[in-house]
């Protein structure tokens, strides 16, 4: 069973509804044992840092997730779910973050718009099988004004140009997190999740399989 982990953001329902479309069996929770013994997990998020790591620990899945992906389980963090994997961010006057992966969470440079908000392209950098059967430079839906600047470049498994290259989704064994937002990204986004619910043993629907 796929875990989505319920600790108040505000793209959850967005987020259930295409993983519905793609045919995934899951429980939205915010019961620590649950994500703990989840067979995947998957962690949406919008909003600020400071907030998203409030509601984590409040939840008390914090620590939960990070169990999840230490023992191997494919995790999938969406938006702020890639942000928080890191050690802190910039945002809210340093914001101590999950540290699963080394490295921070800045604020785009000034002269360009913030909000990063709308369509853009993503250039894959790996084989990453999150991306199979989905073209190289597609366009995916963003927003957000702080991005991932990771300590090791290894993790890197795509990026995207907004005035400068920036990591847009990373992935590291069976981590996988994306900075925009599948839910809100067409056809192309249902493929990233009906991916992941194959990397987490189940079969997607026959259009997507």
């Amino acid at each position: 069973m796929i875990a989505v982990v319920d600790y108040g953001a505000g793209n959850i329902h967005s987020v259930a509804r295409a993983l519905t479309r793609v045919g995934a069996t899951f429980a939205v929770t915010h019961d620590p044992a649950t994500v703990a013994a989840a067979d995947a997990v998957v962690l949406p998020g919008v909003g600020a840092a400071a907030d998203t790591m409030k509601g984590l620990r409040q939840a008390r899945v914090d620590d939960p997730v990070v169990a999840a992906i230490s023992r191997g389980v494919p995790y999938l963090g969406i938006c702020m779910g890639l942000q928080v994997l890191f050690d802190r961010s910039e945002e809210d006057d340093e914001t101590p973050c999950l540290g699963v992966l080394p490295g921070e969470v800045v604020r785009f440079p000034p002269g360009l718009e913030v909000p990063h908000m709308g369509w853009n392209q993503v250039l894959q950098a790996d084989d990453s099988p999150l991306f199979a059967g989905v073209p190289q430079n597609s366009n995916f839906y963003f927003v957000h004004s702080y991005f991932a600047r990771p300590a090791d470049d290894a993790c890197v498994s795509a990026t995207t140009d907004y005035g400068l290259d920036f990591t847009s989704v990373v992935r590291r064994d069976n981590l996988y997190a994306t900075q925009f937002h599948p839910e809100k990204s067409g056809v192309v986004g249902l493929r990233i999740y009906a991916n992941f619910i194959r990397l987490a043993g189940q079969t997607p629907r026959p259009e997507f399989d």
